[in-house]
């Protein structure tokens, strides 16, 4: 019984690190595209480092997230 609901806790953690993942990677794409960060990229040439943030940390969540849901 407890090895059930250990599987079932390390399930719904791994559902969460994804949807919370791809949210993440979601707003990052939604700030790339907003008018500060557009003058940033037309001053710099890279994008601000508030959506590089959201961009790996979106990465690493929905990463960590999936291998909790396949793993075995």
């Amino acid at each position: 019984m407890a090895e059930n609901s250990d599987k079932t806790m390390i399930r719904v953690i791994g559902l969460v690190l994804l949807v919370g993942g791809v949210g993440l990677a979601y707003w990052g794409y939604q700030m790339s595209h907003s008018f500060v960060s557009n003058i940033s990229r037309a001053l710099t040439g890279s994008l601000p480092d508030a959506v590089m943030y959201r961009y790996i940390g979106g990465a690493i969540s929905g990463i960590a997230g999936l291998f909790l849901l396949v793993k075995k």
